[in-house]
């Protein structure tokens, strides 16, 4: 029965068990992070590492490539502690259970960047860090407070810069610790003593670079609210360019290093001469401008106000009595002359209608058609004896007299007809000859 049963179920081979559990291990646990101490360290000549994590109960074999491993800020030792970021995976060849390692920091560090990440998150759901909560930095800044140190090197290079770019910029700090375990609370007041003050236009709140831990006060909650809650423009200067902190995201302005900070509050003192000398010339334009206008505005008013004035009404009055007294007489002259002009008409037109005038009017006509009847008849005479003389002269020149009068002759037979050939005559006719001044009959003898 037992032997029936096995034979019904699959037996796997061991390659296949090991992709399964494989498999299993990869989709289940996925990512994780993990805190150990390095034992069994091997860096390979291929660049990967092997390594294994341990506790005081169990150890794992861990694998990381060098793809990976090349971005490591540390120098993985024997006896270290770690805190990794690694997938759970089986090595099939050997069937070993093992991690592969994607990050790898210092213990210590490495947990406060995971206190930091989990803070960060925290307060961004809670939208401090939102855009729209933004201050604009002022653009010209008569009081500067400085929370930070007051022995440290981040308020000497305030301070230097603030001298050399712009003297007449009033400064007051606000000294607290910037490492520690009371850093953070001390911050934080100083940052609500200075908003309660409020005698300045803006507030730096920084400190010079250092590890990851020396700059954690920056990155404690308390301080991020107190800036958040801050009516003052805050700008956070915290470490090196490379160092980013909670206070960075929250405040109004993030400048790299303290220094920079200075620099954004503070104009050049040149800058500022420029500046003021490009007002005083805008000043003066607006000045000659608004001067003009008032020139223009008070020759328009003077204007005005002789036009109003009732000398000038009443000249006006009078100018234009008198244009409408002239356009009366230039309309009666006008008239009169137009009447003038229709009678001369109408008389015309009546002496055209005389019947006595009509007749002699016809009369001239008449003699004209006469005179022109005549003409024509005398024309067309002259014009048809010309088209005789020219026809009997081209009749002349094709008639057979004319031909016969220049020494030709023609020759008719016995029936009248013109002979073209020796062949139209045979021996024994009778032939007529006609010339110029007569004819001569011929009878043929021979052909």
């Amino acid at each position: 029965m037992n032997h029936l049963d096995q034979s019904k179920q699959h037996i796997l081979q061991v390659s296949e068990l090991t992709k399964k559990v494989r498999y299993i291990l990869e989709s289940e646990l996925r990512t994780l992070w993990l805190c150990g101490e390095i034992s069994n360290f091997i860096a390979a000549s291929s660049g990967h590492w092997y390594l294994s994590l341990k506790d005081s109960k169990a150890q794992v074999r861990c694998a990381m490539f060098k793809g990976n491993n090349r971005y490591t800020r540390i120098k993985p030792q024997n006896g270290q502690q770690v805190l990794v970021k690694a997938k759970v995976s089986l090595y099939e060849p050997r069937g070993d259970f093992q991690l592969i390692i994607e990050q790898m920091e210092d213990a210590g560090e490495g947990l406060l960047r995971q206190k930091f990440e989990l803070l960060k998150n925290q307060l961004q759901g809670e939208g401090l860090f939102d855009q729209r909560y933004k201050q604009p930095i002022p653009d010209f800044v008569k009081t500067v407070g400085i929370v930070t140190s007051s022995t440290g090197a981040a308020v000497k290079d305030i301070l230097t810069v603030l001298k050399r770019r712009n003297p007449s910029i009033e400064v007051v700090i606000y000294p607290t610790l910037v490492q520690g375990d009371l850093a953070a609370e001390q911050i934080s007041d100083a940052i609500y003593n200075a908003n309660e003050r409020d005698e300045c236009d803006v507030l730096i709140v920084g400190r010079g670079g250092g590890s990851l831990e020396d700059l954690w006060a920056f990155n404690e909650e308390p301080v991020v609210r107190a800036i958040f809650d801050c009516d003052i423009p805050v700008i956070s200067a915290v470490g090196h360019e490379v160092d980013t902190s909670l206070s960075d995201y929250v405040a109004d302005m993030r400048a790299p290093t303290p220094s920079a900070a200075a620099e954004l509050v503070s104009s050049d003192n040149q800058q500022l001469l420029t500046q003021i000398s490009h007002y005083r010339q805008r000043l003066t334009h607006l000045i000659k401008q608004a001067v003009q206008d008032h020139k223009a505005n008070h020759q328009y008013f003077n204007h005005q106000l002789a036009l109003a004035s009732p000398v000038k009404q009443l000249q006006n009055q009078q100018q234009h009595a008198d244009d409408l007294a002239m356009r009366l007489n230039q309309k009666m002259i006008e008239q009169q002359t137009q009447r003038k002009n229709q009678s001369l008409l109408l008389q015309q037109r009546l002496a055209s209608k005389n019947p006595t005038q009509q007749i002699q009017l016809a009369k001239v006509k008449l003699n004209d058609l006469d005179s022109r009847l005549t003409r024509a008849q005398l024309q067309l005479k002259d014009n048809k004896q010309l088209q005789l003389a020219k026809l009997a002269h081209n009749l002349n020149i094709v008639s057979p007299l004319a031909t016969i009068a220049r020494g030709y002759s023609i020759t008719r037979d016995e029936q009248g007809r013109i002979m073209k050939s020796v062949d139209d005559v045979k021996e024994g006719d009778t032939i007529t000859t006609q010339l110029n001044d007569g004819k001569v009959e011929s009878v043929v003898s021979n052909t």
